[in-house]
């Protein structure tokens, strides 16, 4: 396995931004992911709503070097040898939507699991701002945390059902981001669907490295889904990672951004008034079609 963004052990703690850094941090987070107060979900409710009809749904407990750290997971009941999806979420934590969107996947056959990336940090639904989600939780998320608890999740699917031939990662805004790191790290990973996530932003002690300076380690094809009118995301930073991709690895080379013309960040996102249908069902219909395309099915 490649790591280019190793994992911490219990014996080297992670250091945390000071409040000023953090505060600093989360104007320029919340500015790179598009985000304004006036989109802070509510409940994080779906619009669309997904019966665990069928399926072995529910949070589970994964754990990652002592620590208990929650996953919600959506299967189909009985299944065993199933194909895996880890779902990244965004900035507002494992709410009602992405627990929705595992059994979205359960119900086209995958065992889909979103583990909780920020517990360690906060609880994101616990805040009403976003500029505070930002400052107080995700600013002090380290990459290195990330992509530890990732490995760990890999593993307790595939100790739980999954088969390891057949193992995606998907993930949306921060979790976009998080997706292109994991697939520059995890060898045994097969497909990856990036949404709108940050391709080139700044770099610091806990996210020293960006999507665009791991193409050249990226182990799976990934479908990039971005929307033309993000506000977050300058197309100039969508090029740059067109051109890190085909100057990357076979696999790199072989990914495909996708870009929705007129469409916001966070267009997937149909508990929010940036959800865009038409888009959001193109691109999921497209995300299903480069799983099967590359054997996770």
């Amino acid at each position: 396995m490649n790591h280019p963004l190793p994992g911490p052990t219990p014996s080297q703690p992670i250091a945390e931004p000071t409040r000023r850094e953090a505060i600093k941090l989360a104007a320029t987070v919340g500015a790179g992911l598009g985000f304004a107060a006036a989109v802070l979900p509510v409940q994080a409710q779906s619009l669309i709503q997904t019966s665990s009809e069928g399926l072995q749904a529910g949070w589970v407990i994964i754990d990652v070097g002592g620590f208990a750290m929650r996953a919600y997971r959506a299967a189909p009941q009985g299944g065993s040898k199933l194909p895996v999806v880890l779902v990244v979420p965004e900035i507002f934590g494992v709410h009602e939507h992405i627990c929705d969107v595992t059994r979205r996947l359960a119900h086209q056959g995958y065992l889909a699991i979103a583990p909780d990336l920020m517990q360690r940090q906060g609880d994101p639904g616990a805040i009403k701002e976003v500029s505070q989600i930002i400052a107080e939780v995700v600013s002090k998320v380290p990459d290195a945390q990330v992509m530890s608890d990732l490995d760990a999740t890999f593993d307790w699917a595939l100790q739980n059902g999954g088969d390891v031939k057949r193992v995606a990662i998907t993930g949306f805004c921060w979790g976009g981001r998080i997706v292109w790191l994991y697939t520059a790290r995890q060898t045994r990973l097969r497909a990856a669907a990036a949404w709108y996530g940050q391709v080139n932003a700044k770099r610091g002690p806990l996210t020293p490295m960006q999507p665009v300076d791991l193409m050249r380690d990226l182990h799976a094809p990934t479908l990039g889904l971005y929307g033309g009118a993000d506000t977050g995301i300058p197309a100039e930073h969508v090029q740059l990672m067109r051109d890190a991709l085909q100057s990357g690895s076979e696999a790199a080379q072989e990914s495909v951004i996708q870009v929705y013309p007129d469409t916001p960040h966070a267009f997937h996102a149909d508990y929010r008034p940036s959800y865009r249908k038409e888009a959001a069902q193109d691109a999921w219909a497209r995300m299903l079609a480069w799983f099967r395309q590359h054997g996770v099915a």
